[in-house]
């Protein structure tokens, strides 16, 4: 089982925007096994492939016991919005309450090259979001209101992992809320 270390908050290449995938070969297939297995390990409901140093378009998911992935995803999101608790496993231990669509289609492929849909509410949605967010250098406290933010800055610089120089906030290229259509 390829397990691979989890880049933690504060390398760059998580606040780098992944480039497209190009070429479905051997070499992506491990990356989403290597992907898949360190995620199950950590355990996570997500994993994107910067998070273990790869700047490509590509993550798993284990939500509800489906375990799946996306290659170079696109999104449409509902109107509806949630608010929830959301970490991640490049900020471990942390968590807050993130505004996120409620529901979303996500397009993309899977690792051998053929078209894929994704439809999700709830938690899928939550975790479709927040991995393909990762993909464009975003982190889910950079979606937090003010007061959650700080609060967010505040506990990593307390984590036993924390304390470097404070980060980069980052504003999401791609809207938060649209409509699927």
């Amino acid at each position: 089982m390829p397990i691979q270390p989890i880049r933690i908050f504060g390398d760059p290449v998580l606040r780098t925007a992944a480039k497209p995938v190009t070429t479905f070969d051997k070499e992506l297939r491990g990356l989403v096994k290597d992907l898949t297995d360190t995620m199950l390990d950590a355990p996570g409901a997500g994993l994107a492939a910067p998070q273990l140093g790869v700047s490509l378009r590509v993550f798993t998911y284990n939500v509800g016991g489906v375990v799946g992935h996306l290659v170079n995803p696109d999104l449409e999101l509902t109107d509806e919005e949630q608010d929830g608790p959301e970490g991640c496993l490049s900020l471990p231990g942390l968590r807050f309450d993130t505004k996120r669509a409620f529901g979303v289609v996500a397009k993309g492929f899977n690792m051998y090259g053929d078209p894929v849909e994704i439809e999700g509410t709830e938690i899928l949605s939550r975790c479709i979001q927040h991995e393909t967010d990762h993909l464009d250098g975003i982190i889910f406290i950079d979606r937090l209101d003010r007061e959650r933010r700080k609060a967010a800055m505040k506990a990593i610089r307390e984590a036993d992992w924390g304390g470097g120089p404070a980060p980069t906030v980052k504003v999401s290229p791609h809207s938060t809320f649209g409509g699927i259509g």
